[in-house]
């Protein structure tokens, strides 16, 4: 039943076959499948040296031990997880027999590999619930939860729904789901249960850990983490839907010169092209892209233009790519997943050759002329109708594979640019999965709402998003869709907004604004809407001193930034973390969601109701906290109360920072 081979630990029965073996540092990857080999796909997981783990075989039970994380094996392959201090982090929950009189009771498994007919397997584990954990982590979802214990979540990709399937628990694990299949979680208090609906094998990491950075850091040794961030990644961002023409691009970044505002990327948004899966400018409206490439450049602003993975069947590459295999197919209907100004069908970017295919003419007709930061919009990819049975690529049924999708996507990006030399590679993108982070992506949180609720949404977003591993996020400031410029409460929000932004990884401002415009007259099918003005002196004169004032506080803070970003590369720390990731013995800080460290030295309290003008503020323990506006200086382990007028966040530095937030 049980046998050694290598540092593996292998029980067979029946049809079922289960291998656990370490990977990576106190931690341990586990399979199941009843196919007649291992499926050998990696995932998410990236290879890790050969280590030897304790294994014991007795009899009918057995364990493996690697470091602090042990797994146990009772006589009928119930998996039971404990560390070094002999605390059960997680164990399978098994209702077919009575413990004390082994009698069948309610016939459900704590794992199973259930047949769909004439396929694959729909995949199962269930573990005890625990009423005492917090979990976090779980990508981004726009829900207002930092803490996700007592929540169903869709394990699916979608816009603003980033499905990163590794929860971090209070407990002292961290979980890693490592299958792109389409599925779901629910974290509820009797029973966490992991579900993929077509799968081959039942496939999870976990890892041991006294403290959340250690175990952040070794899930991101095991997932990859993103290279050193290039300097002007950390600057201010301009961008909205969209800047119709080269002129009026250039237009805008003249003005941020000409006011002396610090400007380090600006954004040629979609519909800059020919046609869709053309990957190209409209030499009508975009005829010098070098000139202004170099004109940007002389001014210390990157270009970052807007590539979409649709392919419109009327542009000049669909039948090839058709032809070759390069395209998503369709279970059944018509092959089409997008209809926006035309039928389109996006790239496979699950086919390597694929990938290839369309960095050679981002190359030719984006790279060359000095682009070096590219926006991956669409990387979910955004289906309509999100129907994943009905989606086919490369690697398999969508059902089974899907979730991978923004991963190869990113993957392309970074493998053609690295291929040219640039090993700072920053892509912007709107999706991701386990290990995304190693490619060099930013993550926005897609195309939201301008409202405070929305606002509210996005603290969790950001946090649980780096507990996902993924260091470098964003949002659009103000939010992407409304808000009209000349409205006061949209000016009181933006202000808002622009003031957590300023402590966000990505300091970007992005949005579709009122008025709605149109585009020349005889642009034809490309007569595609754009909107009001989302530069910073838009929303009249009170809000443009805040803001600008803001612009120069990132300035002034960027060497901080990057020094947290040097630790996000070399230990996959979020820059924006809850506060028990740096005061986890604190419990109050495990209750706290509306307030966040940004780096270690910075605690940040946002304000996030219209018409607050004050708020409550947590110190953690263990230090001293100095408000950076009143200049008073706190004990940690308390509430206060800091008054937050408009032109206020609430911020406050530990003991021992001298940083300079303030001008």
């Amino acid at each position: 039943m049980f046998r050694v081979e290598g540092n593996r630990l292998i029980r067979e029965f029946d049809f079922e076959k289960l291998w656990v073996e370490p990977w990576g540092k106190d931690s341990l990857r586990i399979r199941i499948t009843k196919e007649s080999e291992m499926p050998d796909k990696n995932w998410a997981l990236l290879e890790q040296p050969e280590s030897r783990p304790e294994i014991k075989i007795e009899g009918n039970k057995a364990s493996i031990t690697n470091g602090k994380l042990t797994c146990h094996i009772n006589e009928f392959g119930a998996i039971r997880l404990e560390n070094d201090k002999g605390e059960t982090l997680l164990v399978e929950k098994w209702q077919t027999r009575d413990d004390i009189n082994n009698r069948i009771s309610l016939m459900i498994p704590g794992r199973e590999l259930k047949p769909i007919i004439g396929g694959k397997y729909k995949a199962t584990v269930r573990f005890q619930g625990n009423e005492s954990e917090k979990i976090y982590g779980l990508g981004q979802h726009q829900e207002p939860f930092l803490n996700l214990k007592g929540c169903s979540f869709e394990l699916a990709q979608r816009n603003s729904q980033v499905n990163i399937p590794f929860a971090l628990s209070n407990l002292g694990y961290g979980f890693l789901w490592n299958n792109p299949a389409y599925g779901r979680v629910s974290l509820s208090r009797n029973c966490t249960e992991w579900i993929a609906e077509v799968t081959d094998v039942i496939d999870y990491w976990i890892t041991a850990g006294d403290n959340p950075a250690e175990i952040i850091e070794k899930y991101t040794a095991v997932t990859g983490r993103p290279p050193m961030i290039a300097d002007f990644a950390l600057g201010f961002w301009q961008s909205k839907l969209r800047y119709i023409t080269q002129e009026e691009l250039l237009g805008v970044a003249r003005e941020y010169k000409r006011r002396g505002l610090p400007l380090s990327v600006i954004v040629a948004d979609f519909f800059h092209w020919t046609m869709q899966g053309e990957w190209q400018f409209d030499p009508k409206y975009w005829p010098d892209p070098e000139g202004m490439v170099k004109e940007l450049k002389d001014m210390g602003v990157e270009l970052m233009v807007s590539i979409w993975p649709t392919v419109d069947t009327r542009s000049r590459y669909y039948k090839e790519m058709r032809t070759k295999g390069y395209l998503l197919n369709t279970e059944r209907g018509v092959r089409v997943h997008m209809i926006f100004r035309g039928n389109e069908t996006f790239v496979d970017f699950t086919n390597p050759n694929a990938q290839k295919y369309v960095w050679e003419k981002v190359k030719e007709n984006y790279y060359k002329y000095g682009i070096r930061v590219f926006w991956l919009d669409e990387a979910e990819p955004e289906f309509r109708p999100y129907d994943f049975d009905n989606i086919r690529g490369y690697l398999g049924p969508w059902l089974e594979i899907g979730n991978i999708y923004p991963f190869m996507y990113a993957k392309a990006f970074y493998d053609g640019m690295t291929s040219e030399g640039i090993k700072d590679v920053v892509n912007l993108a709107r999706c991701a999965w386990a290990g995304s982070q190693r490619f060099g992506v930013i993550i926005w949180s897609g195309d939201i709402h301008s409202n405070f609720e929305t606002l509210r949404k996005q603290v969790p977003a950001g946090l649980n998003m780096g507990l996902s591993g993924i260091p470098w996020w964003t949002t659009d400031i103000g939010g992407f869709f409304g808000g009209d410029p000349n409205d006061p409460k949209f000016r009181e929000l933006i202000v808002r907004w622009f003031q957590f932004g300023v402590f966000c990884p990505i300091f970007r401002l992005h949005g579709y604004r009122l008025p709605e415009g149109k585009k020349d007259e005889d642009a034809g099918i490309w007569d595609l809407e754009t909107c009001g003005p989302n530069e910073v002196w838009s929303y009249g004169e009170e809000a443009y001193e805040i803001i600008k004032e803001l612009l120069f506080m990132r300035e002034r803070l960027r060497p901080y930034i990057k020094e947290q970003m040097r630790l996000a590369h070399e230990k996959g720390y979020p820059v924006m973390r809850p506060l028990f990731f740096d005061f986890p013995h604190d419990k109050e800080c495990w209750n706290v969601e509306d307030e966040y460290m940004f780096g270690s030295d910075i605690l940040v309290a946002p304000v996030l109701y219209e018409g607050m003008t004050k708020r409550t503020v947590y110190l953690p323990e263990g230090t001293e906290w100095k408000d950076v506006n009143s200049g008073n200086v706190y004990r940690g382990g308390q509430w206060v109360e800091v008054s937050a007028p408009l032109n206020v966040i609430p911020v406050f530095l530990k003991t021992g920072a001298d940083l300079p937030i303030k001008g």
